[in-house]
């Protein structure tokens, strides 16, 4: 993946500085527990949310197990309707892709479509340095552009600044990048609203090229298709003369009929709406109507590599609604920083790992950035089992083991930092299979229960600082059913 996000530290040090960012706890606590609680009454709405959801889970493991097929068969619709396929192995030959694309057409700036694609192999960075200005669209997006920040939430990037936030960035930095703010704006929505639909109208009506993402791919007719909910994308979509769209190879679904699980579970998962209310669908070009040049780049950066693992590959079902995000303890409270990579929350925490191996700091630590709740499970739309994921990649972290990277098999050293994991997961394993000391040593437990420490010492006083230890029982259970249910000599 990109080194966007180069510099961050490991996920713990992250949250434990954004934990006291009161501002930032607020305005996550608020946005999250608003989104949640009106995408729980969206769904409740759907006596067949539970088989949309089977449907949708079925839908992309087929894809993902036959995705050599349709992505040759997107290819071949896509280039019959008129445009043009290119194929990128990681993020720097996409870079290398679109710049080269852009520059063909001799413009020096594009307007782009929200897209997680493009910030994941840091698209904006690359234009940049080659003199070329990408202007975000997305009213979020265009917050965190103008701030000079990063997202922090998959649906709502500003999800961490309030109102007064954004308007003083529209007062202080608007200007520098087109059309200044009015004056006199105030932080009313409908004013930030205003002073964002005036900016990016001179962008619109000025821009020769578009740059977008997909949401989805329809193999057997080469469609593309983007849902949103302010109308930036249809404009960015229809008025360059050339479009260019980077998009993650799982993205494809076979038919135009798979299409009708998606938008029915992805716009409740996400914005909490029974649909879209812009959904744009295009296939290759057509005379005098929209752009008259159309571009794919299909990435893989890792995809490849994740499809490997029977595991880990539940990962790339994700369809992107952030619904894990807004149900998740940690992510409330550490925000989408922490995470140090465009996908953050519980997704994030499979994701990146996945995508982009685990040997960096922050990589490494982020399975631990969960507390296995498993909230996350139970909203997917697609049914990704996050925790059993997280504990996939646990277990790889801190014993290494066989994987995937660039497409060959690799063996994994085990992570710095968990001899004392290892020994303990090594020692427990050994008790589990030797009934007769696993029982010595719960009675050894349950015997000299009132000696045991109120908190673990060592690293371990971070966790008992916060909870309280369990106490051991004062008779195991084995020895229980033994006396109540059965007799020594018959073991019934």
């Amino acid at each position: 993946m990109s080194g966007t996000f180069v510099g961050m530290p490991a996920f713990p040090k992250a949250a434990h500085d954004a934990v006291r960012n009161t501002t930032l706890r607020a305005n996550l606590r608020h946005a999250t527990h608003t989104i949640r609680d009106k995408r729980a009454k969206a769904v409740a709405e759907l006596d067949d949310w539970a088989l949309l959801r089977e449907a949708g889970k079925q839908i992309k493991d087929h894809t993902l197990r036959h995705l050599d097929t349709y992505l040759v068969q997107l290819e071949e619709a896509v280039t019959a309707a008129g445009g043009v396929v290119h194929w990128a192995a990681d993020a720097d030959e996409a870079n290398r892709i679109v710049t080269r694309l852009v520059r063909e057409t001799g413009e020096s700036e594009v307007v782009k479509v929200k897209s997680m694609a493009t910030q994941e192999i840091g698209l904006n960075e690359a234009l940049e340095e080659a003199g070329i200005a990408a202007y975000e669209t997305d009213l979020a997006e265009l917050i965190v552009q103008l701030g000079h920040d990063r997202p922090s939430h998959i649906l709502v990037p500003a999800i961490h600044r309030n109102r007064g936030e954004i308007r003083d960035i529209f007062r202080k930095e608007m200007g520098e990048w087109g059309r200044p703010a009015p004056d006199g704006l105030t932080d009313t929505p409908a004013e930030l609203a205003e002073a964002a639909r005036l900016h990016l109208r001179e962008k619109f009506l000025r821009a020769k090229v578009g740059i977008s993402g997909a949401n989805f791919m329809v193999a057997e007719t080469g469609t593309l298709v983007v849902v949103e909910s302010e109308g930036n994308g249809r404009m960015c979509l229809t008025l360059p003369e050339t479009l260019i769209s980077v998009v993650g190879i799982e993205k494809i679904v076979p038919t135009w009929r798979d299409l009708e699980v998606f938008l029915q579970t992805l716009p409740r998962s996400s914005t909490a709406e029974r649909m879209n209310p812009y959904t744009s669908m295009w296939t290759g070009t057509t005379d005098s109507d929209g752009p008259q040049t159309f571009h794919l780049v299909l990435i893989d950066n890792g995809r490849t590599d994740t499809l490997a693992d029977e595991i880990g590959r539940q990962a790339l079902r994700c369809i992107r609604c952030s619904a894990c995000l807004n149900v998740c303890p940690v992510y409330e409270r550490a925000g989408g920083h922490a995470y140090g990579s465009v996908y953050p929350g519980p997704i994030g925490a499979i994701l990146s790992p996945q995508l982009r191996g685990t040997a960096s700091e922050i990589d490494a630590s982020l399975p631990y950035a969960s507390s296995l709740c498993g909230a996350c499970y139970e909203v997917c739309p697609v049914a990704i089992d996050i925790p059993e994921v997280l504990v996939h990649l646990r277990e790889r972290i801190v014993q290494g083991g066989p994987a995937t990277r660039r497409g060959n098999r690799v063996v994994l050293k085990p992570a710095k930092g968990h001899a004392a994991e290892r020994a303990a997961m090594r020692a427990a394993a050994w008790a589990f299979t030797h009934p007769g000391a696993l029982r010595a040593g719960q009675r050894v437990a349950s015997r000299t229960r009132r000696f045991h420490p109120r908190t673990l010492p060592g690293p371990g006083r971070a966790w008992s600082a916060t909870r309280d230890l369990p106490q051991v029982p004062a008779e195991p259970f084995r020895d229980w059913w033994q006396r109540t249910h059965g007799t020594k000599e018959s073991g019934k």
